[in-house]
């Protein structure tokens, strides 16, 4: 039986209960889960093996790279900037990174690289991955690229373009790298252990990553055996040149090492990110809340930063999907505990939110990626702490 350390406030002991099943039902490796209430810590447990190679235990300050769950800290930082008056997301992008205006690009605003409008999810040439990781080769690229849509008109999820897109806003608008202004202006601040470009010096506290693939591959089964709501992406998958496949495909390789030192110290503002669960919930609940005397948006612009921008059709995921400014909103395949939750999951499980209404913060992460819609791991605590809340 995992052992399972750390701290459950009174009350909150069946989040305890449904973390530990993780582990004995659900193929759980090492993972760390932690909520806040109201600015406080009231679940904080991690449990597990870090490294499976070497047996090496996950402990309070194990860190795991969180995919696409980076996405919500890049949206924090440049909604800081929008609340300090420095950037205004909804003027034209080529306000702040005059190159951007190429090729019928002048009048997109922030806003649609925020909420996934802008069309830019795909390169016509993807950029060789030592160059994208150097970041400017993929931020020209981006800047002299035509959209796939006309901007404004449809929403898809822009997986690897939109760190290098917001990212790059923030870069030109603050001058630093946004690896570096998360440091400084939201990490220090609240005491983070999370980084956009991992430092030498942490590479040892990082777990390595297991990957599981989905028990039935969908791609290789006759279509009438695939569920009906899945055929266009299944579909999709299956070509080679559609959306879904070619915006996970902008660099040359299009699959990247994760575990790698070179990717892991990268900045890649959209699915790099590399913390613990407790920074995760700490960031989002400084986002509703008053954290140790840290409060990160105001309520006005906390509004603003997740009032809906796009719902409907995914162009490239080719289901529902829902986002504000940068944060992704609740639907079947997003769990949160309300509908005024926001936040941003990661690939294989990962997930950080914050509920308003609840005064709730959540993070969850692990080193078992896990594909598919099967996972029910951080879905299973979540739905533990919104059963405390009812």
């Amino acid at each position: 039986m995992t052992v399972i350390n750390g701290e459950v406030a009174a009350g909150f002991e069946p989040v305890l209960e449904a973390f530990a099943a993780n582990f004995a039902r659900r193929e759980e490796i090492g993972a760390a889960v932690c909520v806040y209430q109201d600015g406080r810590p009231v679940v904080d447990l991690w449990a597990g093996v870090a490294d499976p190679d070497t047996g090496r235990p996950w402990k309070r300050d194990t860190l795991q790279l969180v995919y696409s769950a980076t996405k919500g800290a890049t949206a924090t930082a440049a909604h800081l900037l929008a609340q300090r008056g420095e950037l205004d997301l909804d003027a034209p992008v080529a306000e702040y990174w005059p190159e951007f205006a190429a090729n019928g690009k002048a009048e997109i605003p922030v806003r649609w690289l925020l909420s996934h409008q802008a069309g830019l999810v795909a390169l016509d040439q993807p950029v060789p991955l030592d160059e994208a990781l150097a970041w400017h080769p993929m931020t020209a690229a981006l800047a002299a690229q035509s959209p796939q849509w006309a901007p404004g008109t449809a929403h898809g999820y822009h997986g690897r373009t939109w760190g290098w897109l917001v990212g790059e806003v923030i870069r030109r608008v603050s001058g630093r790298t946004p690896g570096s202004f998360f440091a400084e202006e939201i990490a220090a601040p609240l005491g983070l252990d999370f980084f956009i470009g991992l430092p030498p010096g942490e590479r040892d506290r990082v777990s390595r990553m297991v990957y599981r693939k989905p028990d039935v591959d969908l791609t290789t089964v006759p279509e009438e055996s695939v569920p009906e709501d899945l055929r266009d992406l299944v579909a999709a998958w299956r070509d080679p040149n559609s959306l879904s496949n070619r915006a996970f495909a902008v660099t040359e390789p299009a699959n990247i090492d994760f575990d790698s030192p070179e990717v892991q110290a990268a900045e890649l503002p959209s699915s790099n990110g590399i913390g613990t669960a407790h920074a995760l919930a700490r960031m989002y609940a400084a986002l509703i809340c008053e954290v140790d005397g840290v409060r990160l948006l105001n309520p006005g612009r906390l509004a603003s930063a997740t009032e809906e921008q796009a719902d409907g059709r995914d162009e490239v995921m080719m289901v529902p999907s829902r986002f504000s400014s940068g944060f992704m909103l609740p639907t079947n395949d997003v769990p949160m505990t309300g509908p005024s939750a926001f936040g941003h999951t990661g690939r294989g499980g990962s997930l950080g939110f914050a509920d308003p209404e609840h005064g709730i913060a959540f993070g969850y992460v692990m080193n078992h990626i896990v594909s598919g819609s099967d996972d029910m791991r951080a879905t299973a605590t979540v739905e533990a702490v919104r059963e405390l809340l009812a």
